[in-house]
């Protein structure tokens, strides 16, 4: 039985044509790039070609506005505390509450030292509030703005380029962050153009087929930021270690690889991902589509199931070879719901039995047919054992209904 694959927002496979481009790296120009002697020339050629690379990918940014880290979390982590550290006169900072962990556990962190973070709400799509956001902007006291540009659990995308427009024409002085982790490759980032408010991005290599291990953060020239890792001159003093250059020459070959066949990959991919929305929605009732409405990532899908627990869906959809991801995290031996999907107001109902496919380059429409296959009778076999619905009558009980009547009225989470 072939896998069936459908976690890439978790992480990708690693693209033949990048492990190619990383070989020599690992074999014979091993050498360290910092290093005097001729033999080191090539490796640190090769990091130049690879930050020109990334910064033209970005829109024509400066190379050396590009720092490479080992992953997204390093850069996220990296473009926050660094300008919190660079702007010690200004103590607020205003961001989502349904942020990847890597931004969300950082302003915890910053709350508990001191500083004010407004986390700004979104709607049941999950969208954000653009009024609460103007409303949360404080002239001179505002140091950081950190919002993601696409949301890694239901891959509703943020108008990162317009907040940032109104950022700047509030207060220039504030530092607007985003986390591109998901977008990067899928959507359009011009930070010369549309994207020129934005300060500091980060994003990952695991996410667009190269390796783990490697990722970047875009500081703009003039940005208010400190560097977060010390010890060393590597990366213009800005992130001490050496540089990983196999894992580098890989993340900026999967860019190129990314660009060559933008315009014919992510329409495929979108079309795969719209069909098998559709053949769920009508195959499965009491079904909906969590960010439906939104502007969302076109690989991504997230789908609320009533009356079952995530974890039980998963469980069988690996006995059948296919990999996705819940929606629910079970952590210390207790069920917690995902944050997004509370957030959003996603009925307690169904915030457990939501199930995540996200595809890559690499999904077939033979996945897709399996997944359409397979999940239906899954979620059949599960609410078999939901005491919330009735079986023969292939809807939920009295018991069920009035739950689903308290969720709708209360807006409980």
């Amino acid at each position: 039985m072939r896998l069936v694959y459908a976690d890439n927002n978790a992480t990708t496979a690693v693209a033949p044509e990048v492990l190619e481009a990383m070989m020599p790296y690992l074999t014979d120009r091993y050498f360290n790039p910092s290093s005097m002697y001729d033999a080191a020339r090539e490796p640190a050629d090769a990091l130049d070609r690879a930050r020109r690379t990334v910064a033209r990918f970005l829109g024509g940014v400066r190379p050396d506005e590009v720092v490479f880290t080992s992953c997204a979390t390093e850069s996220n982590n990296a473009a926050i505390f660094g300008a919190v550290r660079a702007n010690p006169s200004r103590r607020h900072v205003v961001t989502t509450a349904v942020e990847h962990p890597a931004v969300l556990e950082v302003c915890r962190e910053l709350e508990r030292e001191g500083l004010e973070v407004t986390w700004l709400p979104v709607d049941r799509a999950g969208r954000l509030d653009e009024t609460a956001f103007i409303r949360a902007l404080r002239p001179g006291e505002t140091l950081l703005v950190t919002i993601m540009h696409a949301n890694n659990e239901t891959g509703v995308v943020f108008p990162v380029d317009r907040l940032a427009r109104i950022v700047k024409e509030t207060d220039p002085g504030i530092v607007v962050h985003t986390d591109a982790t998901q977008s990067v490759t899928k959507l359009p980032i011009d930070l010369t153009g549309p994207f020129s408010g934005v300060d500091l991005l980060s994003f990952s290599g695991h996410k667009i087929h190269a390796p783990k291990g490697v990722g970047a953060l875009f500081v703009r020239r003039g940005t208010p930021w400190r560097p977060f890792m010390l010890g060393g001159h590597q990366e213009r003093g800005r992130r001490a270690g050496t540089e990983n250059v196999a894992f580098i020459v890989g993340l900026a070959a999967a860019l190129e690889l990314a660009a060559s066949d933008h315009d014919r990959v992510e329409p495929r991919i979108r079309k795969l991902r719209d069909r098998l929305e559709r053949e769920l929605l009508e195959r499965i009732p009491y079904l909906e589509v969590n960010g439906a409405g939104a502007d969302r990532l076109p690989n991504t899908l997230n789908v609320a199931c009533h009356f079952i627990e995530g974890e039980g869906i998963l469980y069988q959809l690996a006995d059948a070879g296919i990999c996705a991801s819940s929606g629910s995290a079970c952590t210390s031996g207790s069920l917690d719901s995902s944050h997004v999907l509370k957030a959003m107001g996603v009925p307690f109902t169904a915030v457990h039995g939501s199930v995540r496919f996200s595809f890559s380059r690499y999904t077939t429409e033979e996945d897709v047919e399996r997944i359409a296959a397979v999940f239906p009778p899954i979620i059949a076999s599960l609410r078999r054992l939901s005491p919330y619905w009735d079986q023969e009558a292939g809807e939920p009980r009295p018991e069920g209904q009035a739950l689903l009547e308290q969720a709708a009225s209360s807006g409980d989470r």
